[in-house]
């Protein structure tokens, strides 16, 4: 149910609203709903029981299941008919699930998450009683960051250490997404794929082992700094006392460069002042010109190949 604009869309459904006899069809067609075209394979189809309480807005979505035994999949023509490239993240809460996409397969306990597309053939067996967490995620979120080609997180050991975190994380904002406004809910979505991608690429150190302090004192400037309109990677590297090629090092790691994150930043700032009501008294141009971007249509260029929206678009809901 809606309540406001700026509040988090928030659901629940189960098949004991309907029929026993009914029960398969309406869980296949709620899943769609939520997903995309799906096959459905129920161990007990009749009177299958499901439970679905789905949080989202217009960037993410958050779906906790509960069901008996089910197999999803993905045909090549449903693939071809209802194309999607966003990627998903599965994390089992109870239960376990296996996962077959061409010739990869894995099998999913709790404190073991797996990110993928919908946009190959695959399947995904839920074992009786299973628990979980589906997260839709837009594919922009995970490949600016990860800037590498192949399919990250096959499966991904989130039992400790960072992955732990994001597991937490994403607990924690399914459980306050009603609470939350829209842009918050985001905010947290936006750190929740951060974590996890840093947790795909690892902590890679070189021959002096200091690259992840590097980077993330690297990041953590940038962010402070975001407003400077000299911010460079040689202004970045001088104030904190490492070299150029020490930072550029750092960042490559990642998946970035230092002209790509600064980027990336200002254009967050952005995002959320213009989603912001505090910044409702600002222009565009304001926003604009004190976030380092040479012009408006530069500006509104980055905006709409960043977020797929136009500045006053994102500003206006």
């Amino acid at each position: 149910m809606r309540v406001k604009d700026n509040t988090v869309i928030a659901e629940s459904a189960t098949t004991r609203e309907v029929a026993p006899r009914e029960r398969a069809d309406y869980w296949s067609e709620l899943i769609n709903s939520y997903q995309r075209q799906l096959g459905y394979a129920f161990a007990r189809p009749a009177d299958f029981y499901g439970r679905t309480t789905v949080r989202r807005t217009s960037n993410y979505q958050i779906v906790r299941w509960h069901s008996e035994a089910v197999t999803y999949y993905r045909t090549p023509g449903q693939v071809r008919g209802d194309s999607d490239d966003d990627y998903r993240l599965l994390l089992p809460v109870s239960g376990h699930m296996a996962l077959w996409q061409r010739d990869q397969h894995a099998v999913l306990l709790p404190g073991v998450g797996c990110l993928v597309t919908l946009d190959q053939p695959s399947a995904f067996a839920v074992a009786d009683g299973t628990v979980g967490l589906f997260m839709t995620i837009p594919r922009r979120e995970v490949d600016h960051r990860l800037d590498r080609a192949g399919r990250p997180g096959w499966p991904m050991d989130l039992s400790a250490g960072l992955g732990r975190v994001a597991v937490d994380l994403a607990a924690g904002l399914f459980a306050e997404g009603g609470n939350l406004s829209t842009h918050q809910f985001d905010v947290v979505s936006d750190r929740l794929v951060e974590l996890l991608c840093m947790h795909v690429v690892g902590d890679l150190p070189t021959e002096s082992g200091h690259l992840a302090d590097v980077e993330a004192a690297v990041r953590r400037y940038v962010r402070a700094h975001v407003e400077d309109p000299d911010l460079s990677g040689a202004v970045v590297a001088h104030a904190s006392g490492w070299s150029l090629r020490q930072v550029q090092l750092a960042l490559r790691s990642t998946g970035t460069t230092p002209s790509r994150l600064i980027k990336e930043e200002r254009l967050q700032v952005a995002y959320a002042r213009l989603r912001s009501p505090a910044y409702s008294g600002w222009s565009i141009t304001e926003i604009a010109l004190r976030l380092g971007f040479g012009s408006v249509s530069a500006f509104s260029t980055a905006v709409r190949q960043r977020f797929g929206a136009s500045p006053r678009d994102i500003r206006h809901g």
